[in-house]
């Protein structure tokens, strides 16, 4: 039987608010699938004893990318630079999770996905690369290039779990982000970097898998067997 796998869906608010809806792209779902997994998608429900319900059932957690966290939940001030903020999804997500954590359910972290994993377990985030850190690389390649542009490289470090998954050294990846880990979260290990000290990838070694990158495998897993392995892991462990 395939391993469910929740993922947290996003707001939809653009229809009027009793019209509204909970979304997940189909590019996770799909990714999922192909790898022997059946993606659950988890609305943003304000009872945590019906999210816990819902986690009871599941094999694993994949945590998808999207817009900025609330700075609130890392104790920062908000900055202008700051876009398609969504309370109720940091809200659930920080909550699962947590959750995931400490019930030592696989968990696989994607872009946003990263920095959702640093703030519930105490890090904190850069809100804006380019305004934040000097002479930073481009990391964020949207909208000139399509989803599978490899923008950069990340350096994987040796003896991570990643490193088991994708080799250590330097691994070509998409990038479509304007933020990033700051201070890294007790628990965490920094698993690849870029060469402007940017974080690409966190984990936590002492869980049974607990892998998050900053970049987007889903859209590589047909031209890349590495990055095919990155969501094959979850679904294994999971299984």
């Amino acid at each position: 039987m395939c391993p469910l796998i929740g993922i947290p869906c996003h707001s939809n608010r653009r229809h009027p608010q009793h019209l509204s809806g909970f979304c997940v792209r189909q590019t996770y779902c799909r990714a999922l699938e192909a790898v022997g997994g059946t993606p659950v998608l988890i609305p943003l429900l304000d009872d945590e004893e019906a999210l816990a319900g819902i986690c009871e059932r599941l094999d694993g957690l994949l945590v998808a990318g999207g817009g900025d966290i609330a700075p609130r939940h890392y104790g920062q001030v908000r900055s202008t630079r700051l876009v398609a903020v969504d309370l109720p999804r940091d809200r659930v997500e920080l909550w699962l999770v947590r959750h995931a954590v400490d019930s030592n359910l696989p968990v696989l972290g994607i872009c946003r996905g990263l920095q959702v994993l640093n703030v519930a377990l105490g890090g904190a985030l850069y809100q804006d690369i380019p305004t934040q850190i000097p002479h930073a690389l481009r990391h964020d390649f949207r909208p000139q290039h399509p989803p599978n542009y490899l923008g950069h490289d990340a350096v994987v470090e040796r003896g991570t779990r990643l490193a088991d998954l994708v080799g250590a050294g330097r691994l070509a990846v998409n990038s479509f982000h304007h933020q990033a880990a700051a201070r890294v979260a007790p628990g965490l290990a920094v698993a690849a970097s870029a060469s402007d000290g940017v974080i690409e990838a966190l984990e936590a070694p002492d869980k049974c898998f607990v892998v998050a990158v900053q970049w987007h495998p889903e859209h590589l897993i047909e031209d890349d067997a590495r990055m095919r392995r990155i969501l094959e892991a979850l679904v294994r462990v999971a299984s």
